[in-house]
């Protein structure tokens, strides 16, 4: 019976895993037909609950918060049957005044049918709200009425926001471009809904419980007797380019430029977050030898001919230089007009997805880039009120009718004035100038200009590379630490001397002033941004470096060795963040992503990430002691085991929060989008990485596990499935979750 139950959640996993390649390749739609939704793929969901039913019975199993957890499961499954059986979705579209009584459903064979709704629903009106002084959504709002057996119902939608009637859910989907129309998402699932909701509750109560649970196996590692002979302290005592002279402004006067507020990325930003931007997306970094990101930006507006000379775009392709012969950096008047720049340009005919093409296409937007700063259009720094609703123009951008003749000079030829007077080196005249702008920008578009606070916030986090220092801090002091730990374990000494013991003093409080740090920036970013800094790639990574180092403190005091985990780990993290694949602008989100169970679930979801490293780090130390000191070296099984302790330690708070994470982000999409599981490759890959971790919680049932060496390379391996979860998904996979 185990050996079939094992080949079944072997085959259940291989097939998830096999679904989410697929799906790439052949769309959602297929793998929605042909296997999540499938008589197979249902069935042999059945057999395996079923095997494990008995094969769980047949252990007699007493534990309490185990068997209520292994129940949970079995709830939450035949929640999804209950579903799959008896839920329907649809869309319904709706304009303006215009009474509607069926939705449009998808038939598998047929494709798109309607089908008779219960009641009649008419849109009264349909609302758009964005964020002041900008064209970034806030919310959409859908109000209506609904006509059931003579009675007639208000009813409102909006994001993160539902409508019941009838059993039937009504949710905010899209709207139509001319505002006069919406599209609500339905959803009827009576029976599933609750029973699956039912399965979550004993889930997340058992989840926890086990952690607690005298009884349980977590309260018995922590009393393990290694624990107590002190054998994790005896593991570890602790654990360029050359710039030449150019015209541009003196630095307090381009830093005073950079205080004014401009339209940048879809919100109201200090204009050094653009030259921030803009300098990095040029030349890789945040300065051009000397001059500040404000000093570069003001120099290509000011003395573009020569600025446009300087060799400041980076060409960080090989290939491309190799095709091009161009250098690794060069001009923008060089690649304008040059045969290099010719060859560039014939490469992004290339087909898309040409490795060539690509790389191609990253510095001709970098031409792009200048060129739209040469034409003012990221410029908009001048606010309008147009009815009520405040907007931003440039000094080239059209005006509306109803402004003022003497504002419109003003826009147009304010920066003619500025222009005149760099050249003319009056730079006191120009910062009055500039200062004028800044009291013109308060006084017409204070409406839509963030706070005093979060403007301070947003340049104090500019002027700080906080990932940069930080990921070099924490991975020299990680590898430090490392080799002194491999010196304090060949060397088998019980007791750290006391240079070994001031090390150790020295570290923790480093790591202490490295996690003030990036609390600091990640509370920056929370002020400029007023939501929770998990809404992207970057920020996440920022979180579990954070989450790592929090880990550290929690659980020093007890485990030494964690200190080094945690420097290594968090230091890899916030190397992530900082390669260019990241983006760390801050945007406003999209109105369906400002919820806080949004926020929990990713939170929580990054903290189990954050764990899980820890266990590799426990993995990887293993086979590297295993690798230096031989098979047969003295004291080594004990080390071993010693860290399979801590690894188990980390792995059950992990499965917990993981577990928490995952559902916890389905009753979100529930919430949001009508459905709580949608076989999402990310939601896919989140489950495929609990189920694989969760086997080595069974050691009573894969004995294999009790042997320390086999624990450890399965732990080494499975951390394969989270960083796919992570990495592989956001970048080959792709999805709704995806940060690419």
């Amino acid at each position: 019976m185990k050996r079939i139950l094992f080949a079944i959640y072997i085959l259940l996993t291989v097939c998830l895993a096999a679904a989410t390649v697929i799906e790439k390749y052949e769309g959602s739609a297929f793998v929605s037909t042909y296997i999540y939704g499938s008589t197979w793929f249902c069935v042999l969901w059945g057999i395996g609950t079923a095997i494990a039913i008995a094969y769980f019975l047949k252990q007699r199993v007493k534990v309490l918060s185990t068997v209520c957890l292994h129940i949970s499961f079995v709830i939450i499954l035949l929640g999804a049957l209950l579903t799959h059986l008896t839920s329907y979705q649809g869309l319904v579209h709706l304009r303006l005044n215009e009474t509607v009584h069926q939705y449009l459903f998808q038939d598998v064979r047929s494709g798109m049918k309607l089908k008779d709704l219960p009641f009649d629903i008419r849109l009264d009106t349909f609302l758009v709200d964005y964020h002041a002084g900008t064209q970034s959504a806030s919310d959409y709002v859908s109000r209506f009425t609904i006509e059931s057996d003579g009675e007639k119902l208000q009813g409102e939608v909006s994001m993160n926001q539902i409508f019941s009637h009838r059993g039937i859910r009504l949710y905010q989907s899209s709207f139509d471009e001319d505002g006069l129309g919406s599209y609500l998402s339905i959803n009827s699932d009576p029976w599933g809904i609750p029973v699956t909701y039912a399965g979550y509750a004993l889930l997340f109560v058992s989840l926890i419980w086990m952690l607690f649970d005298p009884k349980g196996t977590y309260r018995r590692l922590l009393n393990h007797p290694l624990m107590k002979k002190g054998v994790l302290s005896l593991l570890l005592v602790f654990p360029v380019q050359q710039v030449f002279a150019l015209h541009a402004l003196p630095k307090e006067t381009a830093e005073e430029f950079g205080k004014l507020n401009v339209l940048y990325n879809g919100r109201i930003c200090p204009l050094q977050t653009y030259a921030m931007d803009f300098t990095k997306k040029l030349y890789g970094k945040r300065h051009y030898g000397e001059y500040s990101a404000e000093q570069v930006l003001t120099g290509f507006i000011f003395w573009f001919d020569e600025w446009s000379q300087e060799p400041i775009i980076k060409v960080k392709s090989g290939a491309v230089r190799h095709a091009t012969t161009l250098p690794a950096f060069t001009s923008f008047a060089y690649l304008n007009d040059s045969e290099a720049g010719y060859k560039l340009e014939q490469m992004q005919y290339l087909d898309a997805n040409d490795k060539l093409h690509k790389d191609a296409m990253k510095v001709i937007e970098k031409l792009f880039l200048i060129d739209d700063l040469r034409k003012g259009e990221n410029l908009k720094v001048f606010p309008f009120n147009e009815g009520g609703n405040i907007s931003w123009y440039g000094p080239t951008d059209r005006l509306p009718e109803q402004m003022e003749e003497e504002r419109k000079q003003y826009i147009q030829n304010i920066f003619s004035i500025l222009n005149e007077e760099s050249h003319a080196s009056k730079f006191l005249e120009m910062n009055e100038v500039i200062h004028k702008m800044q009291k013109y920008q308060l006084r017409y578009g204070a409406a839509s200009i963030p706070s005093a606070t979060r403007l301070k916030a947003e340049r104090i986090y500019n002027r700080i590379p906080f990932a940069t220092i930080l990921f070099m801090m924490n991975l020299t002091l990680g590898f430090l630490c490392l080799f002194v730990s491999v010196y304090q374990l060949t060397r088998r000494q019980v007791k750290p001397s006391k240079w070994l013991k001031g090390w150790n003093i020295i570290a923790l409080f480093l790591m202490g002033v490295s996690f003030l740090a990036l609390t600091f920036a990640l509370v920056l970013r929370w002020i400029v941004s007023g939501t929770v800094p998990m809404s992207n790639g970057y920020e996440t990574m920022l979180f579990m470096a954070w989450s790592v180092m929090l880990l550290v403190f929690v659980a020093y005091r007890r485990f030494h060795i964690v200190l080094t985990f945690g420097f290594l780990m968090s230091g890899f993290f916030l190397l992530v963040s900082h390669i260019s694949q990241m983006d760390p602008q801050i945007t406003h989100l999209m109105p369906v992503l400002v919820s806080p169970l949004l926020s929990i679930h990713v939170s929580v979801i990054m903290m189990s990430y954050a764990l899980l490293s820890l266990t590799f780090i426990c993995g990887l130390m293993a086979l590297f002691l295993r690798m230096v000191r031989g098979k047969h070296a003295p004291g080594l099984e004990e080390q071993l085991q010693a860290l399979q302790l801590l690894s188990r330690l980390f792995l059950y708070p992990a499965i917990t929060t993981l577990g928490l994470g995952i559902f916890i982000g389905a009753i979100w999409a529930n919430v949001s989008w009508g459905t709580y599981w949608s076989w999402d490759p990310k939601e896919t890959w989140a489950l495929i990485t609990l189920m694989v971790y969760a086997v080595a919680l069974h050691t009573r049932s894969v004995p294999v596990f009790a042997k320390p060496l086999n624990y450890h390379i399965f732990m080494t391996f499975a951390f394969l499935t989270m960083l796919m979860t992570y990495f592989g998904v956001n970048y080959f996979l792709g999805g709704m979750h995806s940060y690419a």
